[in-house]
């Protein structure tokens, strides 16, 4: 197993000791956790699980720990999913610029690197969900599950995630290039063709008016005169 990239520890305290005052810093703490996460390590989707089920389970562990009266676990939870989407929307967006400069580069999104590239941000939504999933299933006590059920069924009902989104719109976009890039080459070819097909006909045009033009110039045979000598003498 890839060793965590962030700080674990300060992630869980930051969620033990939170007050419902604390969610605009417990969402830039996950932000920040999570990028750390996916740095230095390739942008595959297993990485991307990695990173998201590690970042989950460090802040569940820290909701379970918090005894702040009157805390709302769900509150908290939300936070954290949030907190992660911003940084996965980072990812989806490194993906779409190295994409743009591949395909400017004339790369062909039909290639097998790229096509995967491109599944990859297609599951992106599957894959975050199945992570969170899983980091919720591991959750210290019913309540704590049940509170990672209602924030990942929110999170569905209203869409999915930003990331998702954005990913889906990515690959959207992607196709759609490549879709007119193909078509471009397509028409570029049946100008060419068209083109090559009026030149050969304005040749074959010109040989024949040559051929026209040699043929009226030729002098006329020269008549035989054989018996015509024969005669005279």
């Amino acid at each position: 197993m890839a060793k965590n990239l962030f700080d674990q520890d300060a992630l869980i305290s930051a969620f033990e000791n939170a007050t419902a005052k604390q969610s605009t810093q417990l969402r830039q703490a996950v932000h920040t956790a999570t990028l750390q996460a996916l740095q230095g390590r390739e942008m595959t989707l297993k990485n991307v699980r990695a990173a998201v089920k590690s970042v989950a389970e460090a802040a569940s562990t820290g909701v379970a720990r918090n005894l702040n009266p009157g805390i709302d676990v769900e509150s908290l939870l939300d936070k954290a999913v949030a907190g992660m989407d911003d940084a996965l929307l980072k990812a989806v967006e490194a993906h779409r610029a190295a994409l743009q400069q591949l395909t400017g580069q004339g790369a062909d999104l039909r290639e097998k690197h790229l096509q995967k590239a491109l599944e990859d941000l297609e599951n992106f939504e599957d894959s975050m969900v199945a992570a969170l999933k899983k980091a919720a299933s591991g959750a210290a006590g019913a309540p704590l599950g049940e509170a990672w059920g209602q924030v990942l069924q929110r999170m569905q009902q209203a869409g999915g995630s930003a990331a998702g989104a954005q990913a889906a719109a990515t690959v959207e976009q992607m196709m759609d290039q490549m879709h007119s890039a193909v078509r471009s080459s397509r028409a570029a070819g049946m100008r060419a063709a068209q083109a090559l097909a009026e030149s050969y006909s304005a040749m074959v045009s010109g040989v024949l008016i040559g051929m026209s033009q040699a043929l009226q110039q030729s002098p006329a045979p020269a008549k035989s005169t054989g018996s015509a000598g024969r005669k005279a003498k």
